[in-house]
């Protein structure tokens, strides 16, 4: 089992974490209270909701296997060596809990506030379909050979992958609209530093143990973070570059055919 070199590191590390867990975890809370508010849920992308519950249960289901599972470390450290620290830190954990019950408590916003002509995609159905068979799939391989490792980093994969598509539909829908009125910007902002800090504290690790191994050991959160930084760069070009809020603009209620979602 791998240990700290540095007590002063030890505890940047987990500095960085908490913060990271604290700026994303109060990002869910904007679009939230827009909804709220509004007592609308029209200009977010339902799509985007959908596979983000899948995302973020995915990557739960690693880091609380990752975590806790005395097997999956065995298996773990068999590979990257026994003296390699475990990649996954209990902020990851928490916020991942987290995650899932505020994406879920969205999905029932969705529910009962005004939603317009607005609705789940074909698209988006067929992809989580498609991701959970992939799932069960990695179980059915897994469970023969006791290969908890390759399991749990099926479910590291699938979040990543998931990380990826989740943003297009918002992306595209952002586009078409010409506008992000009804999609909170508050939340890409604390998303980005979230990023930016949880990168922070993966290097203080890699600087401690002199290894890279919690990189490349944990590629799904590394690529989570890189593919989250470069969609909120985005985000932030359509909302303050693209297509800034005009005062003149008196309703939020804005024509988002089905043709516009279903295309995502």
């Amino acid at each position: 089992m791998g240990s700290w070199n540095s007590v002063s590191l030890e505890v940047l590390y987990n500095v960085f974490g908490w913060i990271a867990f604290v700026l994303w975890s109060i990002s869910f809370y904007p679009q939230v209270v827009l909804n709220f508010r509004r007592k609308s849920v029209v200009g977010l992308n339902f799509d985007f909701v959908v596979l983000n519950l899948t995302k973020h249960s995915s990557y739960l289901i690693y880091n609380v296997f990752m975590f806790f599972s005395s097997a999956v470390q065995r298996q773990y450290h068999r590979r990257y060596g026994s003296n390699e620290m475990i990649p996954v830190a209990a902020n990851d954990v928490a916020f991942s809990t987290h995650a899932v019950a505020l994406t879920a408590f969205t999905l029932f916003q969705i529910a009962i506030y005004d939603r317009g002509n607005q609705k789940v995609s074909k698209t988006a159905i067929a992809i989580v379909t498609v991701a959970w068979l992939s799932v069960a799939v990695c179980v059915f391989v897994a469970f023969p050979k006791h290969s908890w490792l390759f399991l749990v980093s099926c479910f590291n994969t699938l979040q990543v992958v998931m990380t990826v598509i989740k943003y297009i539909p918002q992306a595209v829908m952002n586009f078409r609209r010409k506008s992000t009125i009804g999609f909170s910007i508050g939340n890409i902002l604390l998303d980005l530093f979230g990023g930016l800090t949880n990168y922070g504290q993966m290097a203080v690790q890699s600087i401690d143990q002199h290894s890279w191994v919690n990189f490349y050991g944990n590629i799904g959160k590394t690529l989570l973070s890189l593919v989250s930084i470069f969609f909120d760069i985005l985000f932030i070009v359509q909302h303050y570059v693209l297509y800034p809020s005009r005062k003149e603009v008196a309703s939020l209620d804005f024509d988002v055919t089905p043709r516009d979602i279903e295309g995502c």
